[in-house]
C-alpha cells in the first residue's frame, strides 16, 4: 500500500475537507481530516488497518487510543492477528476503573496506533497512561500526522512516531 492510495482512501472516504475549521487545540486550520469518517468507512479503514498491519511483528501488542485509535487498533488487530489493549483519556468513575483496558502483562512491549497528530499531547497522554500500568512503549503509529509539532512531542517522550500520511502529502494531492 502506498501513500497515494492511503491518501486515494481518505479522500473517497470524504474525509479530507477545506474550509476554515477550529481544531482540538483550538488552533484553525484551512483543512481538515474528519476520523469519524475515514475510520467508519470499511474500504478505508482496512486499508489503513493493512498499512498498519504491515508495519507490525507477529509478536507486537497493540494500544488504541481511545476513542479515535479503539476502530484502528481492533481492525489492525484483525489484519495482524495481534491482540489490542485499550488507553483511556481518563479513569472511569465505575467497573473495573482501569486506565488501560484488556490484558497487559508487566514490562509488555506495545505500540501505540493514533488517528491524527497535530500536537502529539493525546498520544501522549496514552503512553504515559500505558507505562504507568506497567508496558513499555517506544513506537507510534498514526494515520496523518498534521506536521504541526505532534512528532517533536511524541518523540521528546521517548517515542518512535511512524505517520502513514503527512499533511504535507495529504496537501500536495489536492
Amino acid at each position: 500500500m502506498t501513500n497515494q492510495d492511503l491518501i486515494e482512501a481518505l479522500r473517497a472516504a470524504d474525509a479530507v475537507r477545506f474550509g476554515e475549521f477550529e481544531l482540538s487545540h483550538g488552533g484553525t486550520s484551512e483543512y481538515y481530516v474528519d476520523k469519524y469518517l475515514f475510520e467508519t468507512d470499511p474500504d478505508c479503514l482496512a486499508a489503513i488497518a493493512e498499512a498498519f498491519a504491515d508495519r507490525l511483528a507477529a509478536d507486537d501488542k497493540l494500544g488504541g487510543v481511545a476513542l479515535g485509535g479503539v476502530p484502528l487498533a481492533a481492525a489492525t488487530s484483525v489484519a495482524a492477528g495481534v491482540p489490542y489493549v485499550i488507553a483511556r483519556k481518563q479513569r472511569k468513575d465505575y467497573g473495573t476503573a482501569n486506565l488501560v483496558e484488556g490484558r497487559l502483562e508487566d514490562g509488555e512491549e506495545v505500540v501505540v496506533v493514533e488517528d491524527i497528530v497535530t500536537t502529539g499531547t493525546s498520544l501522549v497522554d496514552a503512553v504515559e497512561a500505558l507505562r504507568d500500568a506497567g508496558a513499555t512503549v517506544e513506537r507510534a503509529l498514526v494515520v496523518v500526522d498534521r506536521e504541526e509539532g505532534g512528532r517533536e512531542t511524541v518523540e521528546d517522550a521517548g517515542v518512535e512516531m511512524e505517520s502513514l500520511v503527512t499533511a504535507s502529502e495529504l496537501l500536495a494531492s489536492q
